[in-house]
């Protein structure tokens, strides 16, 4: 099952990420919570997701940098309602980051707050592997307890390429690392520079295709969602180009 993260549509709205999902043929679709009025409203998702016949298999909590004003500013609040509305459309995912290194409070108690979340809620919180953020060739931990999930014990965890590429982090050997706990990928690729790219996969230097491979082998049966950057695309034919090549590159080399 390949899924589409409506955030590869931004800036178009979460409605656009779901009808272009239906357009390429994708099998579901990921809701990245945000800006987008629709993306935090549960009943507008439940619409478009009964409209377009595509099953929500995750929701991405509004955890980044530039949602932080989403649903408040109480990062456990934000949570529950990411929980509330996975339950509510039918969704077993919840992705989420961890949390920045100003967020203190929240950052020691994260790993053990998950994990009675999981269980209160029996849903699957993925942490998402991030990254270092660097600057004049410096590179300053902004993530706590580790941006790399393989280094807490969550049960289940998300890898993205692009933050990995940036990290300089090998995907397969860090899959191997995670075994059963890597529940959820965002497929996509980077070049290994500072800026997060979410380049279409195999644009990249990350080897997307030899780790859709890896997956298959190890017989992964978790999400796989084409979260990629649209934006510069340049046209509606040309976001749709790309979009199409990402679920053509990934139904290629991911056959368990």
């Amino acid at each position: 099952m390949i899924s589409l993260s409506t955030s590869s549509t931004y800036p178009e709205s979460t409605a656009h990420g779901f009808a272009y999902a239906a357009e390429v043929g994708y099998d579901g679709v990921e809701v990245m919570v945000g800006i987008d009025a629709l993306s935090q409203q549960t009943h507008a998702v439940k619409q478009l997701s009964e409209h377009h016949g595509l099953p929500v298999v995750a929701i991405h909590a509004p955890t980044l940098l530039f949602t932080q004003q989403v649903w408040g500013f109480e990062p456990w609040g934000k949570l529950e309602r990411s929980a509330e509305m996975a339950l509510e459309v039918g969704a077993e995912v919840v992705v989420v980051h961890p949390p920045f290194r100003w967020q203190r409070d929240y950052a020691a108690g994260f790993v053990d707050g998950i994990a009675t979340l999981e269980r209160s809620t029996g849903l699957r919180f993925a942490v998402e592997n991030m990254y270092p953020w660097r600057a004049a060739k410096r590179a300053t931990q902004m993530y706590l307890p580790h941006w790399d999930p393989s280094t807490e014990h969550y049960a289940n965890t998300t890898v993205d390429l692009s933050h990995a590429a940036i990290a300089g982090d090998d995907v397969i050997e860090m899959a191997r690392r995670l075994g059963s706990r890597l529940r959820h990928i965002h497929l996509t690729d980077g070049t290994g520079s500072a800026k997060d790219e979410h380049l279409v996969p195999g644009r990249g230097h990350m080897g997307a295709d030899r780790f859709l491979r890896h997956l298959a082998a190890s017989g992964f049966d978790g999400e796989i969602v084409l979260e990629i950057n649209t934006r510069k695309s340049g046209s509606r034919e040309g976001r749709l180009a790309d979009l199409r090549e990402s679920l053509d590159f990934a139904r290629e080399h991911f056959r368990a």
